[in-house]
């Protein structure tokens, strides 16, 4: 099977990223260091401003293909295993998310949480443990789109040579009229 990598609209592909089969990365997203993505048989599907952190490992499996939102952040050791992941997502470091689980929008699954086979999390969930549950219903959409925009400003930064794009006084004054921006922008919706 030869590959077929739609990732032109990219912000940043690390280098040691390794990517196969089907994989359309759409506009603003970025992949990290070691990451990754397998697809031999279904598709894979990246949404815009999503970064797919350090040592994260994604793969689709036939009819199961992976579907990851807008504006996601899928943290470091994170196992994405044939499952659907709605926009402003927040996936906590070493968790796993396996076949057919669906994950709402707003939604932060924790720290090593085991998203089992076929569990469907409504949105604004909070979910931990293994097996995960949900502990909590919190709308997390100023937070996951916080911390998905301070990545595509790094991944902007890291395309550059910039590996400091986090410190300063530039990043506290972008920092601060982002957040006052999406304060904004969720009292509107």
């Amino acid at each position: 099977m030869t590959s077929t990598l739609d990732c032109e609209a990219a912000a940043y592909i690390h280098p040691s990223a390794q990517l196969y089969g089907r994989i359309r990365l759409e506009e603003g997203s970025s992949i990290w260091c070691n990451a990754v993505m397998r697809s031999e048989a279904a598709h894979i599907r990246i949404g815009r401003f999503t970064n797919i952190q350090d040592f994260v490992m994604i793969h689709a499996e036939p009819n199961c293909e992976v579907e990851i939102g807008d504006y996601c952040s899928i943290t470091h050791h994170a196992t994405i295993h044939g499952c659907k992941l709605g926009n402003n997502v927040l996936v906590g470091v070493n968790a796993t998310i396996f076949n057919g689980a669906v994950i709402g929008d707003n939604s932060i699954v924790g720290q090593h949480a085991f998203v089992r086979d076929g569990t469907d999390v409504p949105p604004n969930s909070i979910v931990v443990g293994s097996p995960a549950k949900v502990i909590r219903t919190q709308n997390s959409w100023i937070a996951n789109r916080v911390n998905a925009l301070v990545y595509h400003r790094n991944a902007l930064a890291y395309a550059k040579g910039d590996h400091r794009a986090w410190d300063g006084p530039d990043f506290e004054r972008w920092l601060g009229a982002t957040l006052e921006d999406l304060q904004r922008q969720f009292e509107a919706l």
